[in-house]
Parts: C-alpha cells; structure tokens; sequence
C-alpha cells in the first residue's frame, strides 16, 4: 500500500476523534468556541514538531514565497469557516450524517484541483464521483426535513464541504510552492504557518465579538487541548498526503472518516440513523472504493 494512503487513513481517524470532541463540546461553547479550540492547542504541537525537525532533524526550513503566503492564507480561512459550519451542522443533524455532507469536498476537490492546480482526474473516477454524489442526496433528503437535497442541513453541510475543498487544494498548492525540502518538512513548515495564522485571527475575531468564549476555552481545555492534538495530528497527515498525491484522491481515501464516524455515531452519541442514510454512507463509501480501483 502506498505511504499517502496510510498517511491519509492515519489522518482521517484523528479528524474523527477532533469531530467527536467538537461536537462534545458544542453544549458548552459557542460555535465559534468550538472551532477555536481546534486551532489555539493545535498551534503549538504543530510549532513543536517543526522545531525539532529542524533542531533534531537536521532538517533546512524551506524559503516562503508569495504564492505561498497566498496559498496559506486561503486555506486557512476557508478551513475555519468549514470548521465552524461542521460544528454547526453537528447541532442540526446526528454526527454520522453531518460528517457525511462535509465530504462532498472529495468531489469539489476534484474540480477545484483540475481548475486551480491542473490535477488530472481520469473520466472514471468522475463517474466514482458521481456515485458518491448520489449517496450524499440520499442521505440529504431523509429525517423528515423539507426542500428535499436543499434543506437547511444539507446547504451547510455542502458549504462546509467546498470550504474543506478550497483549503485542502489551498494547501497542497502552498506546500508544492515551496522551493526546498521532502514532503514532511513541507507539510510540518505548512501546518505551523497556518495554524499560526488562524489561532491569531480567531483570537482577534473572538476578542472583538465574544471575549468569554476565549475564557470558557481554555476552562474547557481538558477536552479542548485534545482537541487541538487530534486535529494537529490530522492536519499535518492531510498536508503530507497532499504533498505527495492529488488533493482529491487523498480527500476520497479520507472518506474512511465516514466508518469511523458512523461507529461513534452509534457506539458514543447513541444516536439512529434510518435505512435511507445508512444506505446514501454506503454508496459514498462504494464511490471512495471506486475512485481509488479507478484513479
């Protein structure tokens, strides 16, 4: 099995877990809070790990660049507002379903990558793709709510899912600007610049709208340093995959995330999803499975 791909199931078991205590923690904290503490405990792993690569590694830190700045920025906007609509969305729809919507990304990393950084996608996987696509619907029009695949849940969930989209092309075009380096100490220097850059944004955003939050943050943060830990770890597996593989073929090998949150779902939140659901989980699945024979 190639490494990007162990690298990216790697990465989708801890967004899981990241998913999980987020949604844990969504009864205690705003939205907003939720989000920021995936990002203020993240920041200092992620420093960390990138200091010792350079100090233990002997590793050289690569030279930043415009187009890098750019990149970086980009993603790690767009990573925040995905972020915050999940977390939200988690509120509207049980955990399973919610963390389904938010994979339409693989689809629209596809586009978005054959647009933006000229990845190829062979007309086979467009057709995994669409399987994929077909089971997002189906899952969207269940529990009852009106506006069949345009109900309120499922816009969210596929706005968060172009978001994800725009930030995991965003950063594979950031780590691939970078001049020097292997794939790890791109993906590590990456991860730092941006995590660095959206804990310092979401401080000032909360600073400015909703000083307690930041309070209520760090009070909770036996739950939200892990918080923080699990989705540095994850972040940091999604940028080394995407260094070394288009974005969209490691956001489909992500969808793994869709057992392991239909496992929570079930086993943790206690919470039922209907035959309908189960059956859109399992054709997005058969679309990952697909697109990868296919790629």
């Amino acid at each position: 099995m190639e490494l990007w791909v162990l690298i990216a199931i790697g990465a989708a078991f801890f967004q899981n877990v990241r998913s999980a205590l987020q949604k844990h923690l969504k009864g205690r904290l705003s939205t907003t809070g939720a989000t920021f503490s995936r990002f203020i405990f993240a920041a200092p792993l992620a420093m960390g790990m990138l200091s010792a690569l350079v100090l233990l590694g002997g590793y050289a830190l690569p030279t930043p660049n415009l187009q890098f700045a750019g990149f970086a920025v980009l993603g790690g906007v767009s990573q925040i507002t995905a972020t915050a609509l999940l977390v939200h969305l988690f509120g509207l729809r049980n955990f399973a379903v919610g963390t389904t919507f938010s994979k339409t990304e693989t689809v629209q990393a596809a586009l978005f990558g054959v647009v933006v950084l000229s990845d190829a996608i062979t007309p086979m996987a467009g057709v995994a793709l669409i399987v994929s696509l077909i089971g997002v619907a189906m899952i969207s029009s269940t529990n009852g709510l009106r506006g069949g695949i345009f109900n309120r849940g499922a816009l969210i969930g596929i706005a968060s899912g172009t978001a994800f989209a725009v930030s995991g092309i965003s950063y594979r075009g950031a780590s691939l600007s970078l001049d020097s380096g292997d794939f790890l100490i791109r993906a590590s220097f990456t991860l730092a610049c941006v995590l660095v850059f959206q804990t310092v944004i979401m401080l000032v955003w909360l600073a400015w709208k909703d000083a307690p939050q930041i309070g209520r943050v760090l009070k909770s943060w036996r739950v939200s340093m892990w918080v923080g830990i699990a989705g540095g770890i994850a972040s940091l597996g999604w940028f080394s995959a995407m260094t070394l593989q288009n974005a969209a073929y490691v956001k489909a090998v992500g969808q793994v995330e869709l057992l392991f949150s239909f496992a929570v779902s079930v086993l943790v939140f206690k919470e039922r999803s209907s035959g309908r659901e189960v059956g859109g989980i399992l054709l997005v699945s058969l679309g990952i499975l697909l697109l990868l024979l296919w790629k």
